[in-house]
């Protein structure tokens, strides 16, 4: 996994990983070495180049961990250059791959207590704010009643099926899947839980995913049939809860909250969109620390945001140097970087670590 210094002489592999030793990963509170997340480790005269392997590419403390390593690194007497790469290896919750037979490496619902907060248009940037960092993602719209995530992702059809199996349509890098595919627009979808439950569990199987780090699904709004279906039927690794800034629809996202944690699913953390003087702030901020969990930020209201959504253009696509795109940039990365957490403690191996002699 490494290579030494050939001269033996000078900055050699013990001092560096030493150095190393005393970096910690933010997030998982453990040192790079011991996590087994330093990899590729050349040394050249007294250059230093090695790949540190993230838990998510969209990881949002790269920044903090390349100036740590930097700063122990520089300890060492006659250090030269330092060249830090960056990989990543998203752990996977196994219980997707033996309960489903999917290749998602995680689930993540968004979910909202109430209509008309903007959850779809949350979901769809985040998607697409995942892949821009380097991950492969899935988006299922499980509104089977409102499907809308194929004209918020500019694509009005998905290509032919393959192998008896349907293939997701794809656009921004995001793989997905919509009822809206499958339906006429004027057609209305008046089902009952089982027919839900059916289409949902197909959305699912039936179709060619392939191996993902981050299945989005995209919920109704409320607490019904589908949300329960889906927890039934999938193994969540949590749920992101979407609100506006009012205390109305707070309540509202309240329900939800509790919703899942009935269910047993993680709360990734909370999400207030439409933020800003129009509808004002506050109240998913106080929703998340009243019931003591994150609050993973706050989508600035902004008129791109809907034109984005209506044209097919997505404001991470479309304007993603603007406040709106930042935000919802940020949130990803909080998301990620949660997922991977809660994932690694269910699992058994926190990372493995390989010894060299």
């Amino acid at each position: 996994m490494f290579k030494r210094n050939e001269n033996g002489e000078g900055v050699t592999e013990t001092a560096v990983m030493a150095a190393l030793s005393t970096v910690i990963e933010p997030e998982l509170h453990r040192d790079l070495v011991s996590l087994n997340m330093i990899r590729n480790l050349e040394i050249k005269g007294n250059d230093v180049t090695f790949t540190i392997m993230l838990t998510t590419p969209a990881c949002p403390l790269k920044g903090k961990m390349e100036a740590d390593s930097r700063a122990a690194l520089a300890s060492i007497p006659s250090i030269g250059s330092i060249t830090i790469n960056w990989d990543a290896n998203v752990p996977a919750d196994q219980r997707i791959k033996d309960q489903l037979g999917q290749s998602f490496r995680n689930t993540i619902a968004i979910s909202s207590g109430k209509g008309g907060v903007g959850k779809s248009t949350v979901a769809v940037n985040l998607a697409i704010a995942l892949a821009q960092s380097g991950a492969s993602v899935g988006l299922l719209d499980a509104d089977i009643l409102g499907p809308n995530v194929p004209m918020m992702m500019g694509v009005e059809q998905m290509p032919p099926p393959q192998n008896r199996k349907m293939t997701p349509a794809e656009s921004y890098g995001v793989k997905f899947i919509s009822m809206a595919f499958l339906v006429k627009p004027d057609q209305p979808l008046i089902w009952r839980g089982p027919m839900l439950h059916s289409a949902i569990r197909q959305l699912l199987t039936d179709v060619s995913w392939g191996e993902l780090d981050y299945l989005i699904v995209d919920l109704p709004p409320g607490t019904s049939d589908a949300q329960l279906t889906l927890a039934q039927v999938l193994p969540l690794s949590g749920t992101v809860v979407i609100t506006q800034p009012m205390q109305v629809a707070a309540s509202d996202a309240l329900r939800g909250l509790k919703m899942f944690e009935k269910l047993e699913v993680p709360i990734l953390g909370v999400v207030e969109n439409m933020s800003g003087e129009f509808f004002g702030t506050g109240a998913g901020e106080k929703l998340a620390t009243d019931y003591n969990t994150e609050y993973l930020g706050s989508i600035p209201m902004d008129a791109n945001v809907r034109l984005g959504g209506d044209s097919g253009e997505p404001i991470v696509v479309a304007y993603p140097e603007s406040a709106a795109a930042k935000a919802v940039q940020d949130v990803a990365a909080k998301v990620a970087a949660r997922v991977s957490v809660l994932t690694l403690q269910k699992s058994t191996n926190f990372i493995p670590i390989e010894l060299v002699g």
